[in-house]
């Protein structure tokens, strides 16, 4: 099985095999496959037909439509649920090779849970995967992308540990349905997004105000609901569908399969400090830390911009994250993009890699999404710029990055 590599605006390439070539620092080598990523709510459309239940993102705009750019929403969006074939049609005219699609959890489980499963998605998902197939462009699903059904928002969402079985219920779902054909799997997109929409001023679904206990509860309960799909998927799907599956960095990367001794610490000091008796982050058992380490084939990347940070300065915002215990500053002089918060820093990707390197053991990377955003703009020079200056312009691109995928990848 050859390795993944994603890149410029959430484009993909694939080193097909063969040794790693040598290559000049304007070139991405030509053995490398391209292709492009949605998501559902933002593509799909058909928020209430055929079955489908409704999602934590449809209550939030329609609840709340003042608090989107343009009262826009995902009601129709791109129309891809009913568009699937001019869509797949685009893609093949563009020449791509993949396509990394997310499933909507409430259009194939309505109410969240196993015991009504709609057919009528199963077969929106079934005739897509299908009809990528036949135009030779391969499928990567991700399993979830912020659009939690609503019923199971009801119980608490991602803060109530329960979310992990009804995710490893809904994970057997699309295994068992999709997996004949589908062979690479991500359980979470920014699953660092799920967690903050917790903190208010984020304004994203579900609103939560709970940035200091909602938000732990969270992070422990998606890093155990990964660790239940992968186990899920060795022990009943690997040896026929022989897929791969993937997520982020710590604690499923980390030798002890923890968290890092320096977060559990400092946050227990931040916790007491504030008055809690405890540390607000969660700790896992001795069982749950056997259950999640190692649960991962690739680890999935994303990389839009940098910060540079300095000790913290009583008279300076935090970001809305005290807990980070460091400032984050963002450098005037970078280029910026159309969206305000996302610089332009392409040389921070190479950094990024060269770190991931390091720290995980030279694990096989899957970078899910890279670049900047523009307005729109036919033009595109500074976009071939940016791939030029992250990639290409040292020897990580060609010798050790792509090579690891060679050596680990089977």
């Amino acid at each position: 099985m050859p390795g993944l590599l994603w890149y410029a605006g959430a484009l993909l390439a694939w080193a097909k095999g063969g040794p790693p070539a040598e290559i000049s620092t304007v070139t991405i080598p030509k053995n490398f496959m391209i292709g492009t990523a949605t998501s559902a709510y933002q593509v799909e459309g058909a928020w209430n037909v055929s079955g489908k239940g409704v999602s934590i993102w449809d209550t939030y705009v329609h609840e709340h439509p003042n608090l989107i750019a343009g009262r826009s929403n995902g009601d129709i969006a791109a129309d891809s649920y009913h568009q699937y074939l001019q869509d797949v049609a685009a893609l093949k005219k563009l020449g791509v090779d993949f396509y990394r699609f997310s499933i909507s959890w409430p259009r194939i489980l309505p109410h969240g849970q196993v015991n009504v499963v709609n057919q009528a998605g199963i077969d929106y998902y079934n005739k897509l995967i299908n009809e990528l197939i036949r135009n030779k462009i391969e499928p990567m699903i991700a399993m979830y992308h912020w659009d939690l059904p609503q019923t199971l928002q009801d119980l608490g969402g991602w803060a109530n540990p329960i979310m992990a079985e009804y995710f490893e219920d809904y994970a057997r779902v699309l295994f068992s349905k999709f997996g004949d054909r589908v062979k690479w799997w991500i359980t979470f997109v920014d699953p660092d997004i799920t967690v903050k929409s917790y903190i208010p001023s984020w304004n994203k679904a579900p609103g939560v105000n709970s940035p200091h206990v909602g938000l732990y509860l969270a992070i422990h309960t998606l890093i155990q609901s990964h660790s239940r799909a992968h186990r899920l998927y060795n022990n009943e799907f690997r040896d026929t569908q022989k897929g791969k599956l993937g997520l982020f960095a710590n604690p499923i990367y980390s030798s002890e399969g923890d968290y890092p001794q320096i977060i559990s610490e400092e946050l227990e000091k931040l916790s007491i400090a504030q008055g809690y008796p405890k540390s607000r982050l969660i700790k896992f058992t001795p069982e749950e830390v056997t259950n999640i380490k190692g649960t991962f084939d690739f680890l999935g990347l994303n990389y839009y911009t940098t910060r540079l940070v300095r000790a913290p300065q009583p008279t300076v915002d935090l970001m809305n994250a005290p807990d980070n215990n460091v400032n984050l500053i963002i450098d005037p002089k970078w280029p910026p993009s159309a969206s305000p918060n996302l610089k332009v820093v392409p040389w921070g990707f190479r950094k990024l890699l060269n770190w991931i390197k390091r720290a995980y053991n030279n694990t096989p990377v899957l970078v899910t999404g890279n670049g900047f955003s523009d307005r729109g703009e036919t033009e595109d020079t500074e976009r071939i710029k940016y791939i030029i200056v992250s990639g290409t312009t040292s020897t990580v691109f060609s010798k050790y990055y792509v090579h690891s995928f060679y050596k680990r990848c089977p």
